[in-house]
């Protein structure tokens, strides 16, 4: 490097170059031959790693060196290179785990669909060999209480799936008492059999009672949109009882399901069968409801085995002390009929066998896949019914009862909104607005690196004063 006296000395022209930094490492600048010229060098002290390296992102400014962007200067691109550095093990490992995570998630969501598929033709098909055994038999409480006995059968069938896929092995005597502890710590005496089955059996037969006696009035169609109407009790009885979180937007959605209700209602009067049918829809909805509520409220700790246990305890108390109720229904004459021969056990039997699937699949589907597809697997048993009504049936609906539904059908897709779907669906927007803003960021920046980039190919630069 020369000095400024031998560059006069020598008699050649001289030039005045800045000769960039050392650590910004600018490939392609040659220093010019044919000519002495002078260096002006740099001579502050070196920025350390914890600044902001200001002098040599001002450089790269002023110079526009090949398409530089700012604050990406060299001890910055070498903090991210070394920062990004990961071992081959780590990065397999973590491939691996990510993997197996996608493949989890796929997996669930593909037995939710078949879990909703299922929960969804159980129901249907409930609901419409109901409508054909009532063709030959209209003995709805017979009915009912025979199909709530085969609720007995749900913990031997837990059983055995416990057994086929656990390898604890254990007797049925030694699991009953283990799930017996639903009860309290000293297992199920006869006391707390009666007392904490009782009112959850009876709210069972209820609810099941008034939905034959409704689908005797009205459409499968109707009766299931009508029925949806639970989800909207579930929550009110839960704010009002269980002093649950308010949200608006439930609320908007037990407004909309109580205006379907009263427009069927309306929609063939306020009298009549039509009325009736509504009102005892309602009322299952409403026994479905406050069920729910108190199940949640008492049991709602309870794991897949303590309520496979419990629904088969309400099975036997069906047996052992509902039995009384058909028996007087019969006497009476309410329900009266022929000899047992003559009873028609195919439909009674389907009837109760698809029940029971029904009932197993919404409790073992909230364990094994996600709840909110079991409630749409519920709510899908409304276009079910209407396909089978409109195409076997030939039933004609009316406009109202059509919107009817459809509103009901809203405020339930609106129950299923979580709790913090509001602060979810900001943090979605604010996301989606950073993200343009950056593209747009991005766009500014290569046009004006394309600007530089032409000006310097015309022989121009612009150099910005401090």
């Amino acid at each position: 490097m020369m000095s400024t006296e031998s560059v006069l000395e020598s008699g050649d022209q001289p030039c005045i170059r800045l000769e960039p930094l050392k650590s910004t490492h600018l490939p392609g600048k040659s220093t010019p031959t044919g000519g002495s010229c002078v260096v002006f060098t740099d001579s502050s002290p070196k920025v350390t790693a914890n600044g902001l390296h200001d002098i040599e992102d001002r450089i790269l400014r002023i110079t526009g060196y090949y398409g530089y962007n700012p604050g990406y200067s060299s001890h910055r691109r070498e903090d991210g290179s070394e920062s990004h550095a990961e071992t081959p093990g780590s990065e397999t490992s973590m491939e691996s785990q990510s993997f197996h995570t996608c493949t989890n998630t796929a997996l669930k969501v593909l037995g939710g669909l078949l879990m909703v598929l299922c929960v969804s033709s159980s129901w249907v098909g409930t609901t419409q060999v109901v409508k054909l055994t009532f063709q030959s038999f209209s003995c709805p409480f017979f009915i009912s209480w025979f199909s709530s006995n085969w609720n007995i059968l749900i913990f031997p069938i837990y059983y055995s799936g416990h057994v086929v896929t656990t390898r604890e092995k254990q007797t049925p005597i030694q699991k009953f008492r283990e799930c017996s502890k639903l009860f309290g710590e000293d297992g199920m005496t006869l006391k707390l059999f009666v007392k904490r089955t009782a009112p959850f059996s009876i709210l069972w037969t209820l609810t099941n009672y008034l939905y034959l006696l409704a689908l005797k009035k009205l459409t499968a169609t109707d009766v299931s949109a009508l029925y949806c109407c639970h989800k909207a009790f579930v929550f009110l009885l839960s704010w009002i009882v269980l002093k649950d979180r308010f949200m608006g937007v439930r609320i908007v959605a037990a407004i909309m399901a109580i205006t379907g209700i009263v427009m069927m209602a309306y929609a063939d009067g306020f009298h009549g069968d039509s009325f009736v049918g509504v009102a005892l829809a309602v009322g299952s909805a409403s026994t479905s409801a406050l069920y729910k509520v108190l199940f949640k409220m008492f049991l709602g700790s309870a794991n897949l085995g303590e309520v496979a246990h419990f629904l088969s305890t309400m099975g036997f108390f069906n047996l052992i002390f509902i039995s009384c109720v058909p028996l007087i229904l019969y006497f009476t004459r309410v329900e009266h009929w022929g000899s047992l021969s003559s009873l028609p056990w195919g439909y009674m039997c389907g009837l109760a066998g698809l029940w029971l699937v029904f009932n197993i699949l919404v409790h073992v589907g909230v364990v094994l896949t996600y709840p909110i597809l079991i409630s749409i697997g519920t709510l899908l048993s409304v276009p079910g019914n209407a396909a089978v009504d409109l195409l076997k049936h030939e039933v004609i609906f009316s406009v109202v009862r059509l919107a009817a539904t459809c509103i009901i059908c809203l405020g339930f897709l609106l129950m299923l909104l979580p709790e913090e779907w509001d602060s979810v669906t900001l943090r979605f927007l604010a996301t989606i607005a950073d993200k343009k803003s950056e593209d747009h960021g991005e766009e500014l920046t290569d046009s004006s690196t394309h600007t530089r980039s032409r000006s310097r190919a015309n022989g121009t630069v612009s150099i910005p004063l401090a």
